[in-house]
């Protein structure tokens, strides 16, 4: 797939484009991405990956399409090599008060924001910029299977996420976080409607919003 990049007239096979950039003269490209818009508890979390020239991730890929294993291998190569890296998480109260959308981009700007460098360039995972980043930046759908440091960033983000719900576990035993990571599988819908909403369930999501409204949950 290629399209016009910003106000330069020149196409972009999003295959190479971090190569690209690199030949423009961006030597610090960074991928963002986050995992956690679709569950009904817990928070949003996003990543930043740097990944210098040279560096190479062998199997780096959409984290949805790779084993929990190869998930947590990959996670712990990146924080090995000392790549420049970051997370931003938001948690279900801000989620609640502001939406899901705006609390996605707010906790990537967050993992951008809190790079130990600053990048020259950003790329972003998914149809919108990230308001309020000074560096220039271009958003690609499906840029986690496209682009590598969007990849990386997206390992770090769900590798994040899950290990806080893998805690929540602990601290909700009624609710099987650790298992369906609070998205709305047929156990977790089947919990809510036994136990109710607990603290880490977002009450601006229509299921959770519906056992709110029919027992009178704070």
């Amino acid at each position: 797939m290629k399209m016009k990049f910003h106000d330069n007239k020149f196409d972009i096979d999003f295959a190479h484009i971090e190569k690209m950039l690199e030949n423009k003269g961006y030597e610090a490209v960074c991928g963002v991405d986050e995992v956690g818009r679709g569950p009904l508890a817990g928070p949003v979390v996003a990543a930043a990956v740097i990944i210098p020239s040279g560096v190479e991730l062998p199997g780096v890929n959409d984290s949805k399409r790779l084993s929990a294993h190869r998930r947590e291998r990959l996670f712990e190569e990146i924080v090995d090599l000392g790549l420049p890296c970051a997370v931003g998480i938001i948690d279900n109260e801000c989620i609640d008060r502001i939406n899901i959308l705006k609390a996605s981009l707010m906790a990537m700007r967050k993992a951008v924001m809190d790079l130990k460098s600053a990048p020259d360039f950003v790329l972003v995972d998914g149809n919108f910029a990230i308001p309020n980043v000074q560096q220039p930046q271009f958003a690609i759908v499906a840029g986690d299977r496209r682009c590598k440091s969007i990849a990386a960033a997206s390992v770090v983000a769900k590798v994040t996420r899950d290990r806080i719900m893998d805690r929540y576990q602990a601290l909700y035993p009624s609710f099987s976080f650790a298992q369906h990571k609070g998205y709305p599988t047929r156990a977790h819908l089947a919990e809510l409607k036994e136990h109710g909403p607990c603290e880490i369930h977002r009450r601006s999501f229509r299921p959770v919003a519906e056992l709110v409204d029919r027992y009178a949950l704070p």
